[in-house]
């Protein structure tokens, strides 16, 4: 027999004043899992982050977490754990004693205080920082302070609200690793949210797609990648997005609106030979590859990418064939539509 999943959002909506929050937000969540709710700025993914904790009460619609009907209950019923973009670290304590803050106010018995929190300091590479505050920290280390506070809770649910958007890009890679390896040996489930597709990608299991309020798709990277239901999903997720062409601009797709296709899948071809005729706009090298921009009047987003390093002077005119087999179809609407007529 199947076991119920661990968290539920059923029919979820919220509004201010009239205004759209979000609205039919269902999701399932596993036990275990690690969840990202992704989208751009105003999407909807922090309200649905805070309407999961208790911070705001759903105007429609129903929260389970572990069998229990938590819609109404205040964030303190909830049996979970939050790390926030904020530190919200205690200036004046310690590592120690801000690790510790919420077991004192729980009052639980000193020698379990301590053991946990020596626990969480190995877990976290923060042994020896104990008697540190705040302030003598980088910002990588404080945000381990952070993740060691959630850890001691022992709640079985972590909510994550963009945790690493105040650190560098280099600090930013390691505490992802950090955050993946803790959720994985502790065994806990995370719901994390972030703008950052490369957070996503990379430390979720399932990944949320949010716009304008509501869910756009709900997969593993690889789906959103690969398979994305719609123009927004492909053009979202990916880097380079998924280019997107008028269909009538390829032969055999006359009747397809959009068709669309990942860097990784186009090539150069010899003159007169290829899919499309385009105009060479700009030549981005990242050391590994070069990703080679490119215009043309029936098709937006198209990028080549090559091997090492590959200098094609701006407003030089290639052509280009495109990995049939590969090909994406939308209609109109922009939603995916069946497998793509081949030539």
């Amino acid at each position: 027999m199947r076991a119920q999943p661990f968290v539920v959002l059923d029919g979820i909506a919220k509004r201010w004043n009239g205004a759209l929050g979000v609205q039919d937000i269902s999701l399932t969540i596993e036990e275990g899992s690690f969840v990202a709710l992704l989208g751009p700025s105003g999407c909807g993914k922090s309200t649905t982050l805070r309407l999961l904790a208790g911070l705001e009460t759903p105007d429609e619609g129903q929260i389970i977490i572990d069998g229990a009907d938590v819609t109404h209950r205040p964030a303190s019923g909830r049996n979970l754990s939050m790390v926030f973009q904020s530190y919200a670290l205690f200036p004046h304590l310690s590592v120690a004693e801000n690790v510790m803050f919420g077991m004192k106010v729980r009052r639980v018995p000193k020698a379990e205080r301590l053991e946990k929190l020596r626990r969480a300091m190995e877990i976290t590479g923060l042994l020896g920082f104990e008697d540190r505050k705040p302030n003598e920290l980088s910002g990588g280390q404080r945000q381990r302070v952070a993740l060691a506070r959630a850890i001691v809770a022992g709640q079985r649910l972590c909510l994550m609200d963009e945790p690493l958007s105040n650190l560098d890009a280099k600090l930013r890679h390691a505490v992802r690793k950090d955050i993946k390896n803790l959720q994985k040996d502790l065994g806990i489930t995370v719901v994390y949210v972030t703008h950052d597709q490369t957070e996503a990608m990379s430390m979720a299991d399932k990944v949320v797609l949010m716009r304008d309020g509501e869910i756009q798709q709900v997969g593993t990277p690889e789906q959103l990648y690969n398979q994305p239901e719609n123009t927004f999903v492909a053009e979202f997720v990916g880097a380079p997005p998924m280019a997107l062409i008028e269909g009538h601009a390829l032969s055999g797709f006359s009747d397809v609106p959009t068709i669309g296709v990942r860097a990784e899948n186009i090539a150069l071809a010899e003159a007169g030979q290829g899919d499309l005729q385009c105009q060479v706009s700009d030549c981005e090298f990242l050391g590994a590859e070069t990703f080679i921009g490119l215009e043309h009047p029936q098709a937006q987003g198209l990028t080549l990418k090559v091997a090492g390093l590959k200098n094609i002077p701006a407003g030089q005119v290639i052509d280009i064939t495109l990995a049939r087999e590969t090909l994406l179809s939308f209609d109109k609407e922009g939603r995916k539509i069946s497998a793509s007529p081949q030539k």
